[in-house]
């Protein structure tokens, strides 16, 4: 039992000290591509270095950081050409998996509940909530493909993609406002799927995408650019 205890106070710390280095990255402190220095952050908050270094491998996994063998880890950073090709990528993933699952007449239990969050947190102008459905919303559309590959490459894409979303928007102080239209085409593709309609899923996910690319570099970069 005192094996088992220590294993969960461990896990506690690690994660309270990836929470830390996280609400940091949202405040602008450790900004888009900064290397994090492990000894100044252990320094500062009192702990380990080899903790730190245990908060970064959770941020990684959250996709808020980068990590490249033998180089220290960066706060995750995408240009905007970065994120025109992710949106490009994730047009042809998720149209499939929505083509998919229209096809094998996928149940979108999961899908709705991920919907009926994201409406709940845009009516409570809960941002954070917001952003947590709409990365649920793509993960589970994905998972309806029941492809595995699939699966895995839309998990590469969607989170550092979600964690850099999370950084902009708390950087620009955008509104859930901003999110009402694409609101609509979330449910949208559930409704498309529900209705079998295969192809049409497909084109609509695609075009889709390119409305969401263009919303992402409206209120993240232009407002930032303006000083906004």
């Amino acid at each position: 039992m005192p094996f088992l205890t220590s294993l969960a106070t461990d896990d506690l710390v690690k994660n309270t000290l990836a929470e830390k280095l996280r609400q940091q990255i949202l405040a602008g402190n450790l900004k888009p591509g900064e290397r994090i220095v492990e000894g100044k952050w252990a320094a500062r908050f009192g702990v380990a270095q080899a903790s730190i270094r245990e908060a970064i491998n959770i941020l990684s996994q959250a996709g808020f950081v980068t990590k490249a063998s033998g180089r220290s880890a960066r706060v995750i950073h995408l240009s905007e050409i970065d994120v025109s090709h992710i949106y490009e990528i994730r047009g042809a993933i998720e149209g499939l998996a929505a083509r998919t699952a229209a096809r094998e007449e996928r149940s979108v239990k999961a899908l709705q509940s991920a919907m009926n969050s994201m409406r709940k947190s845009a009516k409570a102008g809960d941002l954070e909530g917001l952003i947590d459905g709409d990365l649920l919303f793509h993960l589970e559309l994905c998972n309806l493909s029941c492809n595995s590959f699939l699966v895995d490459q839309s998990r590469r894409l969607l989170l550092p993609l979600f964690a850099f979303v999370r950084m902009r928007v708390s950087a620009s102080g955008q509104s859930p406002s901003a999110w009402d239209k694409d609101l609509a085409a979330h449910q949208k593709i559930i409704d498309l799927i529900s209705e079998g309609e295969a192809d049409v899923a497909e084109h609509y996910v695609k075009r889709a995408m390119e409305r969401f690319a263009q919303t992402a570099y409206d209120n993240w970069e232009k407002r930032e650019a303006s000083g906004k």
